[in-house]
This record gives structure tokens, sequence and C-alpha cells, in this order.
């Protein structure tokens, strides 16, 4: 396979492996997420966006506590993770830091990503982060996190921040270098598999367990990422991370395996949003507003002129023009108490009039779907003005 230059990637979230950051005698593999770094470094200049979704706490925590190989209870893995999470945070701040580069913790919950209001929340955090050209560094917080509430791997985890953030590339390091026909340890006639154009039920059965004790999914979870991912529109690799600089090792032709992203990726949750809920209120806009929308721009308070309904951030709000007609529907990112209270005001003017900082557009553009096509719109008059020409 030839090597695939991760640096043509607008956005790319990279897991690692508990394996590939700790070794459970000494600790923490320093030189080799050093590596890494000057990896992540590398691609940041040529101006890729990354984000890093890191394995390890637990692994390193129990090291640092002398808790040896043995299975932990469910308050001691807790608090391996409490541990090794400072750890973990520091060693990455100090290793992105020699490249002048910052970097912030994220940790996360099953339900940060799954429920609504939690998910704009992380999401949000996350995005301001990679503006200010910060390298969000995610993990599952394990020191709160129960069986019942948990991924339980960061593959999925992985994939469900690569699609949250609209990531176009998902690269899953750990300590196999990517799909075979069958577990290559049981199977020494396993073929590899270089390209994936689709994950068909075939290809699932491929999926094996954990390869090493300190990990926590196996080929399986990988496969399930790849899922996530792939539906929605965002590629996905499977490669070795033992040697190292490995995202420099797969640009130089490593072997990996390259799963396709769909050419008609789903976007489940604009679909949610356009037909599966009924509207909690009704947002009234001006004709500019209206534009902005056709254009594929956020709702901003200054365009809205009435708000109708009680609900809260999160809710699904119906979005209509000044004759009425719905436009579309979208996430409200505002109780609809402040809603009322901003409605008109510029951006600029809306932390004096609510008494604290809070988000620039009422609807983003990403929370938002249209109720049809904006070339549909091309007769359509707003107060005696095209609404797509102006």
């Amino acid at each position: 396979m030839s090597g695939i230059s991760l640096s043509s990637y607008r956005r790319v979230t990279v897991k690692i492996g508990s394996a590939l950051l700790v070794d459970r005698a000494t600790g923490l593999k320093r030189e080799w997420l050093s590596a890494l770094a000057d990896d992540i470094a590398r691609l940041m200049a040529a101006g890729t966006e990354v984000l890093v979704v890191s394995s390890g706490a637990i692994a390193l925590g129990r090291t640092v506590l002398g808790l040896g190989k043995r299975i932990l209870r469910l308050e001691e893995s807790q608090a391996a993770a409490a541990v090794g999470q400072i750890a973990l945070a520091g060693a990455w701040s100090s290793e992105l830091g020699r490249h002048g580069l910052v970097s912030g913790q994220v940790l996360v919950t099953l339900g940060d990503t799954e429920e609504r209001r939690r998910y704009l929340n992380a999401r949000a955090t996350i995005s301001t982060l990679l503006k200010m050209r910060a390298v969000p560094v995610i993990n599952e917080n394990d020191t709160v996190a129960t069986s019942e509430i948990r991924y339980g791997d960061n593959d999925r985890l992985a994939a469900r921040v690569a699609t949250m953030m609209g990531g176009d590339l998902l690269v899953l390091l750990s300590d196999v270098d990517g799909l075979y026909t069958a577990p290559p340890e049981r199977d020494p006639g396993a073929k590899f598999i270089p390209v994936v154009e689709a994950i068909t039920p075939e290809i699932m059965a491929m999926g094996g367990g954990a390869a090493s004790e300190l990990s926590r999914g196996g080929m399986r979870t990988k496969l399930d990422a790849g899922r996530i991912a792939t539906v929605a529109g965002t590629a996905m690799i499977i490669a070795s991370g033992k040697e190292l600089a490995p995202l420099s090792a797969i640009e130089r032709g490593g072997r990996a395996t390259l799963f396709k992203p769909s050419p008609t990726p789903v976007r489940a949750y604009k679909t949610w949003i356009a037909g599966q809920l009924e509207p909690a209120g009704r947002i009234g806009i001006d004709d500019g507003a209206l534009r902005a929308l056709l254009q594929g721009k956020s709702l901003l308070p200054a365009g809205v002129k009435r708000v109708e309904g009680v609900f809260s951030r999160g809710d699904t709000v119906a979005i209509v023009d000044p004759v009425g007609r719905e436009v579309g529907r979208g996430l409200i990112a505002y109780d609809a108490a402040d809603a009322v209270k901003i409605a008109g005001v510029k951006t600029g003017d809306i932390a004096g009039v609510l008494g604290y900082e809070a988000r620039a557009a009422m609807v983003h553009r990403d929370d938002l779907v249209l109720s049809r096509p904006a070339e549909e719109w091309e007769s359509c008059k707003v107060e005696g003005t095209d609404v797509t020409s102006a």
C-alpha cells in the first residue's frame, strides 16, 4: 500500500492505545510519546487540525500505584484513573510544549456524546480549542464512569469524537497493523486487507479479541468504530503504533488498513432534527437572517424577530420566515427566557444583556437543517427582497 498523506486531511483524530503509551513495568513510554508529538507538530505546521483520544490513564495510574497486573475492582480502577490522568495530561503538555503547542485535557463520559445538551457543550469546548490552535487530548472520564454508563473502549469514543467534530479522518493506533481475514495470532494463513470499501457483515466477522492485557478493545471494537466513522463520512485507518513516529510511518507506506468513507454519508442527527421531534418552539426571523441560512450560515440573535414556546437549550425549534413559512428546524442554544431577551440583539451586545458570556449563534449551522434545499428558494421573495441574490 502506498503512503497516505495525512496532511491532505483537514481534521484528523488520532486514537492511541494503552499498550503504546504505557509499559507495565516502567510506566510511561516517554520516547514514544515524544516522537508522536513530533508527528503531530509536523501535521499542524502543514495546516491540519489534530485531536488526540488518548488511552492510558488507568494503565499508567496502576503502575504509579503499584497495583500490578491483577484485575482491579471498580473503585481501584477509578482511583488509578485519577492518578493516571494527572500524569498523562502533564506528559502530553510537556511533549507538545516542546513545539510551542498548547494541549487541553477533555474528559468525557458516554452521556457527554449521546445526550444532546452535553454533546453541544463538549463540541463547543473542543471547537474552541481547535480555533485556538490547541490540541484537545480526550479520554473517557474513568474516575466517574461505571460499566453501565461507559464506552468501555476508546476506539468507539474516538469515532464519536471524530464524527461529532466533523473530522475527515480517524487514525486508530494500537498494537495491530491493520485488518486481516482472521486474527493472525491464531491463523498463520490470515491475509492482510489494505483497503476496505465498505464495512459489510463479512468484514465484521473478521474481528477478534483484545491483543494485550492493557487494552480494553480488540479488532471488533475497531470495526464498530469504523462503522460509526465511515457512515458519517469520516475515513478511518487502522495502523500499528509500535514503532516511533507512527504517523510518519503511515505516510511512508507502512502497513495499514484504510476504510473508505461512505460516498453518501448519513447525517443521522439532522434527520432526527428535521422529522422525528415535535418542535418545542418557533423562532421568527427577518429576511436578512433567511439569506444567511440559505448561504449555510448560523442563525444569530440579531436576525430573530420573535420567540414562541417554552423550551430549553438543546431542544428542537422550528425557524419560520417573516410570512410564517417554516424555513427549517434546529437545536436552540438558549433557554426560551434568554432567547426572548436577546432577540434582535447584535452579537457583541449579548453578554451585556444576559450578564454572562454566551454562544454567538442562537442556532448553529451544524445543528440546523433546512426544510428544503436552498436552490428551491430561488423564486422566493421576502418583504420585496430576493433572498438568494442579496
